[in-house]
């Protein structure tokens, strides 16, 4: 799939903005932008704010540096070291002490579970995708496995900003265009994840990939005219 550098950056500025919007992060878009674009941080940012955002987007360019990598739980972990660099000591392995998604009725996986979850996780997502029939029987095995991903909560923090990256490879790898969760929408996204509505979520992610297509084809265009 041909990304042209223009379509990137827009990608990698509003995946970013509204991955760490979801998980309360304050940075506006414009400040996303003069960060990872121009290079510029705001001065009222706070420290941990801007690594947010600075160690969100070097995670997104490895996915798609790395897009044809296999998929496995070590190349899980060092998304996932890469996303929480000088944020928290328990980068790229999984949690060492019990976890709890805040405002849910369910319990994450124990310690002792977690590593025997996402291995059948990871055999269960890979072999629904090597069935899949068409570009919507992929889509819908992405979003199964986010619910499941973030119903694990594998690590100690980051579990959104890193379940939301791993379903942008997974599409991108498989040649379809990126899913970003708008802000606008955390709540809708929260209840899929709550209720388990995988053919809800599903209908979401395509028809906000189709949105994404147009995006993506106005880059091709303008690209064209050049």
């Amino acid at each position: 799939m041909n990304l042209p550098k223009d379509y990137l950056d827009d990608l990698l500025v509003r995946m970013t903005h509204n991955s760490c919007a979801v998980e309360n992060n304050s940075v506006t878009l414009n400040e996303t932008i003069s960060i990872l674009l121009y290079r510029t941080i705001p001065g009222k940012l706070s420290v941990r704010e801007f690594y947010e955002i600075e160690n969100h987007s070097i995670a997104i360019k490895y996915i798609i540096d790395n897009i044809n990598q296999d998929f496995t739980i070590p190349w899980i972990h060092n998304v996932h070291s890469l996303l929480m660099d000088r944020l928290h000591h328990e980068k790229g392995r999984f949690k060492s002490h019990e976890n709890a998604i805040v405002g849910a009725t369910f319990p994450t996986a124990s310690l002792k579970e977690t590593p025997i979850l996402m291995d059948q996780w990871l055999l269960s997502l890979n072999n629904q995708i090597q069935q899949a029939k068409s570009p919507d029987d992929i889509i819908h095995s992405v979003c199964s496995s986010h619910i499941e991903f973030e119903r694990i909560h594998p690590y100690v923090d980051g579990n959104g900003r890193m379940g939301r990256l791993l379903m942008v490879h997974l599409l991108l790898k498989n040649r379809i265009l990126p899913l970003v969760i708008h802000k606008e929408h955390k709540q809708e996204y929260l209840q899929f994840l709550k209720n388990q509505d995988v053919e809800g979520f599903a209908v979401y992610a395509r028809k906000n990939i189709n949105n994404e297509r147009q995006r993506y084809n106005a880059f091709l265009d303008s690209l064209s005219k050049e």
